[in-house]
């Protein structure tokens, strides 16, 4: 503990950001971290170095957070590097777009602000590929097994990092013609940048990992021979089929589902292929159907559109500002999140329902008709309801519609088709300790999960790799975190 009392003599500090007139100008970070520099280590001092360090718990990876806070605050970077390094394969991701449950766990939070534990992650990373502690994890022998992954996310991208130390040949397989998936083709540049991604990219071929893009394995190229390649298939693909919205007009030109429209703006922002036709919301009457992560990229990238009006709707009622007795620490909190994006402009409505998409004579959307509901108590074991507000339908005005209310399952053709694999009832893919129904073919992430966080499938990833790792050499001295901490 570097500093015994620094939890009562700093309060939480976060670094600035461009104004909202010079980041809508294009799609860049905004976030000031060079000027909070000299703000890290007494915001690290602040850790009380718990005794039950709750952090601990929150983290879905374990990361061992009071001793790199502790690093920090004695300017010994290179050690902090290694301890965030020995749980997290990529925190230079997570210190951007996590949405941190180790703060809202961290023990100071119970009556002050939590420790600003992902800026000091980011800030860690930073330092550590500046100075040149982030190296290549390159093996000193090699097993000779061979290992293919379908699908370069962050649990396809952190197991491939694992098994490669590990000391097997792996080859991840990427549909599209750069490696990221989610985080190159999911979050908007101006939270996660390309350059980010293909930093670490780097690393991981010049430790030896064979990146092979477009490759759509179950279209472009047999899942079933691929198998015959290779002693493991480890299927790491994704919860790929979206959420719909089966109102009248849901076929009108101009509703979309938000990937469609998020996808796209990265490769536009990175001179890409655009691959579709083009989705602009330039001038448009924006409305976000969905009020999570995903629909408030759609806000912050139809501002750097230009868009002429943005309205958020939510199905659900608006979540309190503070904990409830509903939500205690160290839990986390389903409240009230004010994102950047939603700092640069819009109008959000919660409790609304969503009726019918009306167009014009061309065919193009032009408004949507919605109402208001009232939410019911539920009775026990069974799911609340609503019922609509009567005398509260009207339209609002809607050019463009990005639907954002999450995703169901896997694809279940292509390559789960291919391979015959079995899956659960909710269209998952069905694992006993990551092992899917057909021998030596595994799968990790939001494929096996459904829809989670990054730190959640980074950790996937990591688990999957040692269990892996076992059934290939009969044990494994890849780290593992006990299967407590990913109860959080």
């Amino acid at each position: 503990m570097g500093k015994a009392t620094g939890f009562l003599e700093l309060g939480r500090e976060l670094p600035g950001k461009l104004s909202v007139t010079e980041r809508l100008k294009n799609n860049k970070e905004f976030v000031k971290m060079d000027e909070f520099s000299d703000k890290i280590s007494s915001q690290a001092s602040r850790c009380m170095d718990c005794g039950v360090p709750f952090c601990h718990n929150g983290c879905p990876i374990g990361n061992i957070i009071p001793e790199f806070n502790d690093a920090v605050y004695r300017d010994s970077w290179e050690e902090a590097w290694h301890i965030l390094s020995s749980t997290n394969n990529f925190p230079e991701f997570t210190g951007r777009v996590c949405p941190a449950p180790c703060e809202t766990s961290c023990v100071l939070g119970i009556n002050q602000d939590p420790i600003t534990i992902c800026n000091i992650e980011k800030t860690i990373v930073e330092t550590a590929y500046r100075e040149g502690y982030v190296k290549p994890k390159i093996p000193t022998a090699r097993t000779g097994k061979s290992i293919a992954i379908i699908g370069s996310g962050p649990a396809g991208l952190a197991a491939a990092e694992q098994l490669n130390s590990a000391g097997h040949f792996v080859t991840v397989y990427e549909r599209d013609e750069k490696v990221g998936g989610l985080l190159r083709f999911g979050i908007p540049d101006f939270k996660l940048g390309s350059d980010i991604i293909d930093r670490k990219v780097s690393v991981l071929e010049a430790a030896g990992i064979k990146m092979v893009v477009n490759a759509h394995i179950g279209v472009t190229m047999d899942a079933s021979e691929l198998r015959t390649k290779h002693d493991v298939v480890l299927l790491t693909g994704g919860s790929t089929v979206p959420r719909d919205l089966p109102i009248p007009g849901r076929d009108l030109k101009g509703v979309h589902f938000a990937m469609e429209f998020l996808g796209q703006n990265n490769r536009r922002a990175n001179a890409m292929d655009l691959k579709t036709p083009e989705i602009h919301a330039q001038d448009d009457h924006v409305l976000v159907i969905g009020g999570g992560d995903t629909g408030s990229d759609c806000v912050g990238t139809s501002n750097r559109h230009g868009a002429a009006s943005i309205l958020q709707i939510e199905i659900m009622p608006i979540p309190p500002e503070k904990r409830n007795e509903n939500m205690p620490w160290p839990s986390y909190p389903m409240i009230l999140k004010t994102t950047t994006s939603h700092e640069e402009g819009v109008d959000r409505k919660w409790s609304i329902l969503t009726k019918a998409f009306k167009g014009d004579e061309n065919g193009y959307v032009k408004e949507l008709i919605i109402a208001d509901i009232e939410w019911q108590s539920a009775a026990p074991g069974e799911r609340p309801n609503f019922k609509e507000v009567p005398g509260t339908e009207r339209s609002v005005p809607c050019t463009k519609a990005f639907l954002a209310m999450g995703f169901l399952h896997p694809e279940p053709t292509g390559v789960l088709a291919q391979l015959d694999i079995a899956l659960d009832d909710r269209g998952n893919v069905k694992t006993t300790d990551f092992q899917t129904s057909q021998m030596g073919v595994f799968a990790a992430g939001d494929m096996r999960t459904g829809q989670s966080l990054i730190v959640r499938c980074i950790n996937e990833g990591r688990e999957c790799a040692r269990a892996i790792d076992i059934y290939l050499m009969g044990n494994s001295n890849l780290e593992c975190i006990s299967s407590s901490l990913m109860q959080s």
